[in-house]
């Protein structure tokens, strides 16, 4: 080797050396991002650090690199290929589509014309330009106000390293024992599906959210998985005894015996009840006094629908149509979104779908040079698509196009004024009276909703309920402009609450505005999926949920226990309260009244 060449690291994985087994029961929390509790012994999972060698590039093997970046490029498309038969096998064609657009990203000529035009004009090395450029789609995502988008940035990690490691024809390293549980601090879509053919008992790492891939896979696999620990794979090793609850975000290392028997009795009377709900699951829901509540279905991929009958769900109250972004690099085109639109609107027929319009940032949009200080209090949702028209007509006549059979529905972001309603309805107007003279078939007109998740949307929900045709409650941002918190700020996080007295007493007055108005009123954020908020929602008016579909089942249960009378009080006593704590203290000693673990 010449005196000019240095090496560098990049990874593969392996697996951590194991140590003593001993050690004290400690217990981390993070998010619970599918559903169930495993015990089991931990398999570590980490990044094998490979060397690559670095050189100054001359005229002579500019085209050597070049070369070797496009054989990686072949390597890794094959690889993905291979994954996504896998995928197709496992799950049916549900997610495929990920490492399909992975593919495209692969074949992107603006992508791939940037690496070579760099590798030439900055004689770097093909491995360092392709983490430059994947790092910055990385911190576009992780950076963005949408934490859907947020959770998706570990996908561009898995497409950098797979590039990378395939430059030195590194071997993909996928083989683990048999009924562990695997910890890491990063897993990617494909990690998943490849480990899962050993019998995995559950997942946890470090980085990772909800809607995130991982955990949206888990949970088609049924996987419990714990993810956005910090820094759990610092604190294990191979043979590591361990517990994770999917269900609450819980993990225990090196457990006691007296809690690994309490999980035990916790995981049998959770298969008991989700026995006994999964026979009602399909029935309707119904109150103890007989009063019939709906339950709605909130998806991010098409692949869904599929499974929310089985699950009680009455439609699909909210559709996140941004996943269609694909990797979030390109604007799905009108005819895209057409056959998406249809192919939901016709499995669930004449069950309703409720598609949001584009919920997303401006750095989403890769041709925009805008970088906003706050992007959650700038160019986002409705403002976007309004200031971007082209964007909107695409979709509003997507939209149009899949109602033939009447049951798709229009569901606006960011509300905060009657202008943007009155905009999206113009919008609706003029391109339902275009189709109908380009084709003689017939559709309807869909009806629209407003998100109602700004503080000025709450003052103005008279006048919404009567413009709108429905109104769906985000309690998420809600909550977070009400308090000032940045939910996705570890600093302030603990501030976050939910049960603050401002943010029900804002529910209250939403929900009976919208009742007093005649206007169909649900709930779409994580409140509606939390069994304490239940009844107070009850007793506020709410009769209509739309949850995640895993929840439905023990939701439905739950409301046959109340009659409204009770519900009613209980909110009553709740909007007489003005601390969060007196007012969780409250839900829970009604909760407990009814015997409900």
């Amino acid at each position: 080797m010449q005196d000019n060449k240095r090496l560098t690291n990049s990874g593969s994985r392996t697996e951590k050396p194991a140590v003593p087994l001993k050690g004290k029961e400690a217990t981390y929390s993070g998010i619970g991002g599918s559903r169930g509790i495993t015990i089991g012994e931990c398999y570590a999972f980490i990044k094998e650090e490979s060397k690559h060698e670095i050189r100054e590039l001359n005229e002579k093997n500019i085209n050597e690199e070049i070369e070797r970046f496009f054989a990686a490029l072949n390597r890794s498309e094959h690889e993905l290929k291979k994954i996504e038969q896998l995928t197709i096998r496992k799950l049916g064609k549900s997610y495929s589509n990920l490492f399909q657009a992975q593919i495209m990203m692969l074949r992107d000529p603006i992508l791939l014309d940037t690496i070579c035009n760099r590798i030439r004009s900055e004689r770097k090395g093909a491995h360092l330009v392709i983490a430059e450029e994947f790092d910055h789609y990385f911190q576009n995502f992780k950076n963005s106000d949408n934490r859907i988008f947020q959770d998706r940035a570990d996908d561009f990690h898995d497409i950098k390293n797979r590039i990378i490691r395939n430059l030195n024809i590194r071997k993909l390293h996928s083989w683990i024992p048999e009924g562990v549980i695997v910890a890491s601090d990063s897993l990617s879509p494909a990690d998943i599906i490849l480990l899962s053919r050993s019998n995995v008992k559950g997942f946890v790492t470090d980085s990772g959210g909800k809607t995130s891939h991982i955990s949206l896979i888990c949970k088609s696999l049924k996987i419990p998985i714990v993810v956005g620990l910090g820094n759990i794979s610092e604190k294990v090793s191979t043979g590591t005894p361990m517990i994770i609850d999917g269900n609450t975000g819980t993990v225990i290392i090196h457990p006691e015996e007296k809690t690994v028997e309490r999980y035990h009795k916790i995981k049998e009377e959770a298969q008991k009840n989700e026995e006994n709900t999964s026979l009602t699951a399909e029935l309707p829901a119904t109150t103890k006094c007989g009063v019939r509540i709906t339950f709605y279905a909130n998806i991010d991929f098409k692949e869904e629908v599929s499974t929310i009958k089985t699950a009680g769900a009455e439609g699909v109250g909210l559709f996140r149509s941004e996943n269609l972004f694909t990797e979030g690099t390109n604007v799905p085109s009108e005819s895209e979104q057409f056959t998406c639109y249809k192919e939901m609107a016709e499995a669930i027929a004449p069950m309703p779908l409720d598609i949001r319009l584009f919920d997303i940032g401006g750095d989403k949009l890769i041709y925009s040079p805008v970088k906003e200080p706050n992007p959650n209090l700038g160019w986002r949702g409705i403002r976007i698509l309004i200031d971007l028209p082209k964007i909107l007509d695409a979709q509003v006549r997507a939209v149009i196009r899949a109602n033939r059979l009447g049951n798709v529905n229009i569901l606006i972001p960011m509300i905060m004024s009657l202008e943007e309603i009155r905009y999206v309805r113009a919008s609706v107007e003029k391109h339902y009276s275009e189709l109908a003279l380009e084709t003689d078939e017939q559709v309807e007109k869909p009806r629209i909703g407003a998100m109602i998740e700004i503080p000025a949307a709450v003052e103005l929900i008279d006048e919404i309920t009567r413009s709108a045709n429905f109104i769906s409650i985000g309690t998420n941002d809600l909550t977070q402009y009400t308090l000032a918190v940045d939910r996705n700020n570890v600093i302030v996080q603990d501030l976050f609450e939910k049960f603050h007295p401002a943010v029900i007493r804002q529910l209250h007055r939403i929900i009976t505005t919208a009742n007093k108005n005649h206007c169909k009123v649900m709930i779409c954020g994580d409140m509606g999926s939390d069994p304490l908020a239940l009844p107070f929602l009850l007793g506020c008016g709410l009769r209509k949920f739309s949850v995640v579909v895993s929840d439905i089942p023990n939701l439905k249960s739950l409301v046959s226990r109340y009659s409204l009378a009770e519900t009613e009080e209980l909110a009553r006593e709740c909007l007489s309260l003005n601390t969060p704590v007196a007012i969780k203290s409250c839900l829970e000693a009604f909760h407990a009244g009814f015997d409900i673990s």
